[in-house]
């Protein structure tokens, strides 16, 4: 079992084994490797991911679930939903947020399903209504700081059917100035512009498209 943690947007492996691109990782003075679990190593992880000189973090333990655990407990939980929507051309739709290309999602609110979360937060921030949910796709965890709390936001994602003839209308009180369909072939002029964990959400895609 492995997930990705993004902290200070550099990737923290929390992992039961080693595959191939951990383990060159491993030997790389950039990355800080840690394989004993306990509420100091966890605290050494987080300073040391935190270091300029740093670029990940591999935390590696036999028992994945008592990792995830003690790890997450080191902040608050906070749950979202969001989408990858694609239309019938086959173009990708992406919001212009904060100085950087993102994918809608947003909070889950209280008695809703992660679902309807999901098509909720992309309705509410793009203006789209004809989209439908097809499967889900990964999940992705990033951490924030809001005011004294540590916040890690674990968020849902979901693949979404839409269309190009929907009218698009960017939620500008949550600070999204532009929304565009962009097509397959222009999409890598817009993924360095996109947090990591946005990029992930992509790549998950990609790859089982294949």
């Amino acid at each position: 079992m492995q997930i990705t943690v993004y902290i200070h947007n550099k990737p923290v492996f929390l992992t039961d084994r080693l595959d191939q691109q951990l383990e060159q990782w491993h030997h790389q003075p950039d990355t800080i490797f840690i394989d004993e679990l306990d509420v100091h190593t966890v605290k050494a992880m987080l300073h040391e991911i935190s270091l300029p000189q740093i670029q990940r973090g591999i935390f590696l333990h036999d028992d994945f679930e008592a990792l995830k655990t003690k790890f997450f407990k080191k902040f608050d939980l906070h749950v979202a939903g969001g989408g990858l929507v694609i239309n019938e051309l086959g173009a990708f739709l992406l919001i212009f947020r904060r100085g950087s290309w993102d994918l809608p999602k947003g909070h889950q609110d209280k008695g809703e399903t992660i679902e309807t979360t999901a098509l909720r937060e992309v309705t509410e921030e793009t203006g789209l209504h004809q989209i439908k949910i097809k499967e889900p796709l990964t999940t992705t965890y990033h951490t924030y700081e809001q005011g004294t709390h540590h916040i890690l936001k674990a968020s849902h994602w979901f693949l979404m059917e839409g269309s190009s003839t929907d009218k698009l209308v960017p939620q500008t009180e949550e600070d999204i100035e532009a929304i565009q369909w962009v097509a397959p072939s222009e999409l890598d002029a817009y993924l360095p512009k996109c947090y990591p964990s946005i990029r992930q959400v992509i790549h998950a895609y990609q790859t089982r498209a294949k």
